[in-house]
């Protein structure tokens, strides 16, 4: 299988490439040091299957696996961790296997057997767990991660959201309202298909016709505020 490694401590991935190499039969694509660069080379690189650990800087592992599903043809999911508390929380994740570290190379073959034989079985989208850090944007077949301190607002556009964020606009498939019930407490809903960043807001103002909009700090666009968000707008302005 072609395999992609995962995990911030550089020993660990190397004991990992060399019980593969061991055991033969398996090509590593590449090696990535954070769940974030983890999700752009599997996006690239197409691997079969990721060894992943989950306690990772800038996105942990778990994170990762969500947006791994998200993928054209995502990659069976492996974690390998030293703390065998997270086991739940990975099989919610939908991996196929859980190693605890120090892994012996019979349980690694074990893993990879497993990832061969269910490789080809439909994924289903983990279920959610702690908060995400980054959105996900599929495109043409690569995935982009936008941070979500980058984001200025969401918008809906027909059956998909835009994200305004700091680099430009990109689309996503989570529905405006599961985002507004994610990230609730760091997003206001201005209209009915509209949220911005809470932080993002300069002022509650009027335009020239007389529309209540929101002025916000990084982009000269004036919002829609509606009538029936227009109180919510308000009390929530109150507390910033």
């Amino acid at each position: 299988m072609k395999l992609l490694i995962a995990d911030d401590e550089p020993l660990a991935r190397r004991r990992l490439c060399d019980l593969i190499q061991d055991l033969g039969g398996h090509e590593i694509l590449a090696q990535a040091s954070d769940g974030r660069e983890t999700c752009e080379l599997a996006a690239t690189l197409h691997p079969e299957a990721v060894i992943l650990d989950i306690a990772m800087p800038v996105m942990d592992g778990l994170e990762a696996a969500r947006h791994l599903a998200r993928l054209p043809q995502p990659p069976a999911v492996v974690f390998c961790t030293a703390y065998d508390e997270h086991a739940l929380a990975a099989f919610d994740a939908h991996a196929v296997d859980y190693l605890v570290k120090p892994i012996r190379i019979e349980r690694l073959a074990q893993a990879l057997d497993r990832a061969q034989r269910m490789r080809l079985e439909p994924i289903t989208l983990p279920t959610a767990g702690a908060r995400r850090s980054h959105l996900s944007a599929r495109m043409r077949g690569s995935l982009r991660l936008i941070p979500l301190r980058e984001v200025r607002y969401l918008q809906a556009d027909e059956k998909y959201v835009v994200v305004h964020h700091a680099h430009g606009e990109d689309l996503i498939d989570d529905s405006l309202k599961s985002l507004e019930a994610e990230f609730g407490d760091q997003f206001i809903r201005v209209h009915r298909n509209c949220l911005v960043a809470a932080d993002e807001i300069r002022e509650l103002t009027r335009d020239s016709e007389g529309q209540e909009v929101v002025a916000l700090r990084h982009t000269s666009a004036l919002l829609e505020v509606s009538r029936r968000c227009l109180p919510a707008v308000r009390q929530r302005l109150k507390l910033l």
